[in-house]
């Protein structure tokens, strides 16, 4: 399967709520949200935390779980060596925040390793839309 099948795999899964076939495609040392200095991470954003491995990544998923997706568009998908870029709008509700949201479109940038199984994924987003939804 080729990095971009692997993304396509993992959104559809990701539509079915099917956690575990996600972890499935992932490295056991996978970075999630890795970044050295990120404003949302500063601001306590849950899901927009740094996480390591399978564990950290179905954490990643339990937080998501908490929220009420109302819209989720993949817009295009660009495949270049080891990456995969996904642009998409992504609206979201949060009910244990006073019912606040966000709506933006955003990236993810997805890096493989050799065995062809995710190693990083990054968010690129507006993340003041994510902290004013968070924190009010």
């Amino acid at each position: 399967m080729s990095n971009l099948d692997t993304v396509k795999t993992i959104y559809e899964a990701f539509g079915r709520g099917e956690v575990p076939a996600i972890l499935g495609h992932l490295a056991d040392d996978c970075e999630w949200e890795a970044w050295s200095d990120n404003s949302a991470v500063k601001a306590g954003v849950p899901w927009l935390q740094p996480r390591l491995g399978k564990a950290g990544v179905a954490e990643f998923f339990s937080v998501v779980g908490q929220m009420e997706i109302v819209d989720f568009q993949v817009l295009s998908i660009m495949e270049g060596g080891n990456q995969v870029a996904v642009e998409f709008v992504l609206e979201a509700k949060l009910p244990a925040h006073g019912g606040r949201g966000y709506r933006d479109e955003e990236m993810h940038l997805w890096t493989f390793n050799d065995a062809g199984q995710v190693a990083r994924l990054r968010h690129y987003t507006d993340t003041a839309k994510h902290i004013a939804a968070y924190s009010g």
